[in-house]
């Protein structure tokens, strides 16, 4: 089943063209990625799947449904959650505090869902009276994790989750990342180390100033001298 798709999407920041006549598809269970270096639109791309950006032109498909227009909230309600670039926790608020934000479009006692996520990164169990802004950089990437799965998304949009972590941090975050996809969740990645990235993935997207310039199996990717042009850029 196509959980995701984009077709025609093109998205300006004030004059700026960011992402031209961006065309692709999720489906249901996989792990897509798109790479690209800086600038090229990756992040305005979730931004706009999140409907934290209004596109100029082009349409969003999400199960079926034109969420073009949708307003963010809406977005979160019929199961798409992002964990933004930069972790963005609420650094004056403790672990337990955003996990719960993170559940504000649910009904319900969410208890269960929490001692889930304690379960799941056993160091945010520990300091969950903590203050966010107190974690490392790698406890609060999995708390933004956490927090974003705690609305129980049906897609997970992840954006850089490696940036400014430790080689060893980054391979339990990817550990992480392999984990929730065995166990159904669907993932759309951005993601700096296209390696890293294609080896936790099982489709990619390259992206070149805004626009796709190839896509392809992940597996048949991750060594093909086209990756490399796309972040060199000759």
């Amino acid at each position: 089943m196509t959980l995701l798709e984009i077709e025609n999407l093109s998205v300006n920041y004030g004059a700026i063209q960011a992402v031209r006549g961006l065309s692709l598809t999720v489906q249901e269970g996989e792990v897509v990625t798109l790479i690209g270096a800086n600038g090229a639109g990756k992040t305005t791309t979730l931004r706009a799947v999140s409907r934290l950006l209004r596109p100029v032109a082009g349409q969003i498909r999400f199960a079926g449904r034109d969420i073009t227009r949708a307003p963010a909230d809406q977005a979160v309600r019929l199961g798409i959650a992002q964990s933004p670039e930069g972790r963005q926790v609420l650094a004056r608020q403790s672990v337990q505090d955003n996990l719960e934000l993170g559940a504000y479009t649910r009904k319900g006692n969410f208890r269960a869902d929490l001692y889930e996520m304690y379960e799941r990164f056993p160091r945010l169990g520990e300091r969950r009276t903590q203050l966010a802004g107190t974690l490392s950089g790698g406890e609060q990437q999995m708390l933004a994790i956490a927090r974003a799965l705690m609305s129980r998304p049906k897609l997970l949009l992840l954006d850089e989750p490696s940036l400014g972590l430790a080689p060893i941090i980054v391979r339990e975050i990817f550990s992480i990342i392999r984990e929730l996809n065995e166990q159904g969740v669907t993932i759309l990645l951005v993601e700096q180390n296209a390696r890293l990235a294609m080896n936790a993935s099982h489709r990619t997207y390259v992206l070149e100033a805004g626009q796709l310039t190839f896509s392809g199996v992940s597996a048949d990717l991750v060594n093909d001298e086209r990756v490399l042009h796309a972040y060199l850029g000759g």
